[in-house]
């Protein structure tokens, strides 16, 4: 049977056949460029934004970046200059090697791999020195048998005191660098005569990047540990005030406020509090680093990095309550608005003025002062006073004074059910009465109760589940009580957090409280040191 086609339709087909395919081939290679000129302008506007968002959080990330570019460049001329070349030969590479991994964001840090590399290769040369001056005046087989011990001995010797906790903290790159150079430098000199040349050429290369490397970090643009590590204090005591500032707000303010503050980006209690649980060991490296740190200040005095680390650990633990404190606002069971109205004022004044000693102590360690006799002032105490008057004035709501009386009565509700019931389905409800001691003693005797005929139990448990929730009708206040517990513990944590700066003011020889802020003195055991914001002291390595 022949199948009829339509003139147009065999036209059109046979258009198809000759010029459809090449035009959908380029159509889809269109489709493809704009698809993929589309990503391109995506990724590199990511690009640019992610770029700018990194120099712009700390624009001291430009300059470390020109730092380090500028140092290789200066390294790099070992090899493009040929005088130079001929004296270094192949090791110039060391020092280009020693660019890369010594230098560091911070200039405590460039110092601590620097000096920790610099004596790790002294210290490995001068070891396989020795190694190879014995090793040569005995025969070929002994020789081998003898390096390969002293490389198994100092080895195992070396890696194993990597685990002292002392030598781990200080010393450990150092430690890796000396077992590199040594072993490098004892089992090639079973092939190489000359050793002497390859540890001086070695030991030049690496001293010329250690050196440049320092020059950059302590005279060009430093960057110090210690300040950054007293920056650092400073920013987690004004997170932790914005933190108990927003959350109190928080819970006081209407639900369509509180909508309109999920719709950001990130939570702003959230982020207050978040620098300082992250913040342990970010505290400890920077404080070992500003040990390493010489001192840059016109007195020079030991100044205590470790007493930051404390402060760091008691401001963690106050954190922890703003932790539990903003969990109060994200429960299930949330106490009525109209129960919260009651105490909001007294919770707001208690807020501010935690909020305001934080902000003081912030101040008074980024201006390197004491703190105030009344840091803790009156109006803290007024507002711990009225909030506990405000609680003691509602003890209905806390301490349930008609619990018996509405239990009363919702057992007797149950009891007129359960009778209704009785009549229409034949259940017997004997053991239902309407005092609560009854009550009680019905239910203790319930649990033993477990072959009772289904039917009573299907008519007694409405009315039971009832009974329950409606005898803790007094506990609508008890979501608002952990909070104002929280409350109360953050203010008494808040004399530990004054108690740690205020011996950090007296170790490091803070300068005496003025209101006034024009003459400070400076009262301490040791010679007055004048320590100015941009001038940070720190002990020598």
């Amino acid at each position: 049977m022949a199948t009829k086609v339509h003139v147009g339709m065999e036209t059109e087909m046979n258009g198809n056949g000759r010029n459809g395919v090449p035009e959908m081939v380029k159509n889809n290679w269109k489709k493809r460029l704009l698809d993929f000129s589309g990503k391109m302008k995506r990724f590199t506007g990511c690009l640019w934004r992610t770029i700018w968002k990194a120099g712009r959080e700390d624009p001291r990330r430009i300059i470390h970046a020109f730092k380090v570019g500028l140092c290789l460049t200066l390294v790099s001329l070992l090899y493009l200059i040929e005088p130079l070349f001929k004296s270094f030969g192949t090791s110039a590479i060391w020092a280009v090697m020693t660019v890369v991994v010594v230098l560091e964001f911070t200039a405590g840090a460039t110092l601590c791999k620097g000096l920790n590399r610099g004596l790790g290769t002294v210290l490995a040369g001068s070891l396989a020195f020795l190694i190879n001056y014995i090793a040569t005046r005995s025969e070929s087989v002994v020789r081998a048998v003898f390096i390969g011990a002293a490389v198994f001995l100092i080895g195992t010797a070396a890696t194993y005191m990597r685990f002292f906790p002392y030598i781990k903290k200080n010393y450990d790159y150092g430690v890796v660098i000396f077992l590199l150079t040594f072993n490098l430098i004892t089992v090639s000199s079973y092939r190489v005569e000359n050793v002497l040349k390859i540890v001086h050429d070695r030991f030049y290369a690496i001293s010329i990047g250690c050196a440049i490397c320092l020059f950059m970090s302590l005279l060009v643009f430093p960057i110090w540990s210690g300040e950054d590590l007293h920056n650092s204090t400073v920013g987690k005591l004004e997170g932790l005030a914005k933190s108990i500032e927003a959350c109190v707000n928080e819970y006081f303010n209407d639900p369509e406020i509180k909508e309109n503050q999920d719709k950001s980006s990130e939570d702003p209690i959230y982020k207050g509090y978040k620098a300082v649980l992250d913040s342990k060991s970010i505290d400890e490296t920077l404080a070992l680093y500003a040990s390493w740190e010489p001192r840059h200040s016109r007195h020079c005095y030991r100044f205590p990095w470790q007493q930051y680390v404390k402060v760091g650990a008691v401001l963690r633990q106050f954190g922890y309550t703003v932790v539990a404190l903003h969990g109060c606002l994200q429960t299930e069971i949330q106490t009525p608005r109209s129960v919260r109205a009651r105490f909001k004022d007294p919770c707001i004044r208690l807020a501010g003025e935690v909020t305001k000693a934080l902000m003081e102590l912030a101040n008074n360690i980024r201006r390197r002062r004491h703190c105030s006799p009344e840091i803790l002032s009156d109006h803290l105490h007024e507002a711990l006073q009225d909030l506990d008057t405000a609680i003691k004035s509602q003890p209905r709501l806390f301490l349930g004074s008609k619990k018996n009386q509405t239990t009363s009565n919702m057992l007797a509700l149950a009891a007129a059910h359960a009778a209704r019931y009785k009549q229409d389905h034949g259940v017997s409800l004997a053991s239902v009465k309407t005092d609560s001691s009854a009550f009680l003693e019905w239910k203790r005797k319930r649990v033993g109760r477990e072959e009772a005929k289904e039917n009573e139990r299907k008519a007694l448990r409405p009315q039971l589940s009832k009974i329950a929730i409606t005898s803790l009708e007094f506990s609508e206040a008890l979501p608002f009580a952990a909070f104002a517990s929280l409350l109360v513990e953050i203010v008494a944590r808040l004399d530990h957090v004054i108690e740690e700066v205020e011996e950090l003011g007296r170790i490091a020889c803070y300068k005496e409280f003025n209101p006034d802020d024009d003459d400070i003195s400076v009262t301490c055991k040791r010679p007055p040191v004048d320590v100015t914001k941009n001038q940070l002291p720190s002990h020598a390595f």
